[in-house]
C-alpha cells in the first residue's frame, strides 16, 4: 500500500478552516479509500473498499 505521505489527501468542503473534528480522504493505488484524522496527519489511517466507504458515509449522515 502507498505510504500516507505519498497520497493526495483532501478534506470535505464544508469542514472549514477552524480546525475541529475533520477527516481527510485519499484514493490509494489499490482502488481503496483511505481516511485519516486531519489533526494528526502523521497518524494511522483507515483503508476501506469503495462500497464500505459509501456505507460509512450513509451511516455518518444518518447520525
Amino acid at each position: 500500500m502507498a505510504r500516507s505521505t505519498e497520497m493526495v489527501w483532501r478534506k470535505a468542503s464544508y469542514s472549514g478552516d477552524q480546525g475541529g473534528d475533520c477527516v481527510e480522504i485519499a484514493s490509494t493505488p489499490l482502488t481503496r479509500i483511505a481516511i485519516r484524522d486531519s489533526k494528526n496527519p502523521a497518524g494511522p489511517h483507515l483503508t476501506l473498499h469503495p462500497t464500505a466507504f459509501s456505507e460509512f458515509l450513509t451511516w455518518t449522515q444518518n447520525r
